[in-house]
């Protein structure tokens, strides 16, 4: 029996969690035929938090300023670790990982290199474009996320296109989703919700790029002629003050809810009838797949990685940050009745389950590195 392929993932820094698709592509990788390796070139598992399924795990443990300016340290202990083990196959996310690797591989001559992109801008910059050019050979691949990443990479000048640019979808585990997701009663008797009114829901960081200022701002529209209606928003961050600070000024006390941060958010998707996006910037939006997974009515922001999921799934879109729209958008689900909804959120499900379910993603990435691997052997 042959020996395995070795694979390295390389991530930029930890952060294994259920609903990572990193482990998700180490899940699609047949252990009989590859021999997979993850590593984060920052941070490490604390007491009780999960560690990779790959058999080996490694752990830089660079520093922010080790990953800044030339990065030579950083550098010099990744081109070690690629010489000795002599990897096949490299999957680096995210840009400084890709980076790192297409420095190194013009002297590491890995077969197959895979690079995957998971937001926009990493290549606005003039020098970004001009060394990705120069370094980009052909044995590697790119992967949009989504079909807004793999737009931008097409059509950035950093030398990617048609024949290195793939697009495979993130994705979500549905039946792990479902499995989790409370019943509407349950839901909201743990998150506190009353019962009966119609209630808005977010997901996510409070941190300003995810634009629940303008989510609450839209709903004090709402206040005079949907007076029981309700907003519940699920994270926990830094813009908590300033959220309050408008809850307070448009008198939404007891309307909006702030419910901080919950493990296994998607638990409580069921909780609310309609989720709401309304991110400034988004890279990787697993949040609105897992709205849809609870089958409700999707709103968010047109920002390059939600409008076409959302024009997709029969979702609704409005221009960024504006309140007035979004507010509208909100009025016009309101207005639908009970079966209407249901219709919106099936439409949305149906979409999530042909363009972002689990195993296809798998399955994509699997036959991605077959085909990065036979094309080297081709060509050699």
């Amino acid at each position: 029996m042959s020996s395995r392929i070795k694979v390295l993932q390389l991530q930029a820094r930890y952060n294994v969690n259920a609903s990572d698709l990193a482990e998700q592509i180490i899940q699609g990788l047949p252990a009989e035929r590859f021999e997979v390796t993850t590593a984060f070139l920052r941070g490490r598992p604390g007491s009780g938090e999960p560690e990779s399924r790959a058999p080996r795990s490694i752990y830089f443990g660079f520093s922010q300023s080790d990953l800044k300016g030339l990065r030579l340290r950083a550098l010099w202990r990744l081109y070690r670790l690629c010489r000795e083990e002599r990897y096949e196959v490299v999957i680096a996310h995210r840009f400084k990982p890709i980076n790192m690797l297409m420095l190194l591989n013009p002297w590491l001559r890995i077969p197959a290199c895979i690079g995957v992109q998971h937001g926009i801008g990493d290549f606005d910059r003039a020098y970004r474009r001009w060394e990705a050019r120069r370094l980009l050979a052909g044995n590697w691949r790119l992967v949009g996320v989504s079909r807004a990443v793999r737009d931008y990479l097409l059509g950035c000048g950093a030398g990617f296109d048609s024949g290195n640019t793939v697009q495979i979808n993130n994705a979500i585990d549905i039946e792990r989703a479902e499995g989790l997701q409370h019943s509407r009663e349950k839901a909201r008797a743990m998150l506190g919700l009353a019962t009966e009114p119609f209630t808005f829901g977010a997901i996510g960081r409070l941190v300003p790029v995810k634009g629940h200022i303008h989510l609450i701002e839209a709903f004090a529209k709402l206040q005079a002629d949907y007076p029981q209606a309700q907003l519940a928003i699920i994270g926990e961050g830094r813009s908590r003050a300033d959220l309050e600070s408008a809850i307070e000024r448009h008198a939404l006390q007891g309307r909006v809810h702030l419910l901080g941060a919950r493990e296994d958010a998607l638990q409580y998707v069921r909780a609310f009838d309609a989720f709401v996006m309304p991110s400034l910037s988004e890279g990787l939006p697993l949040a609105l797949l897992e709205g849809m997974s609870g089958r409700l009515p999707v709103v968010g922001s047109d920002i390059d990685s939600l409008r076409p999921i959302l024009e997709d799934c029969g979702g609704r879109v409005f221009p960024v940050g504006d309140a007035e729209a979004l507010a509208e958008q909100l009025r016009a689900i309101l207005r639908l009745d009970t079966e209407q909804r249901n219709e919106e959120g099936e439409r949305a499900y149906a979409y999530l389950r042909s363009a972002h379910a689990i195993e296809d993603f798998r399955r994509q990435y699997h036959q991605l590195v077959e085909q990065a691997l036979g094309a080297e052997q081709a060509s050699s």
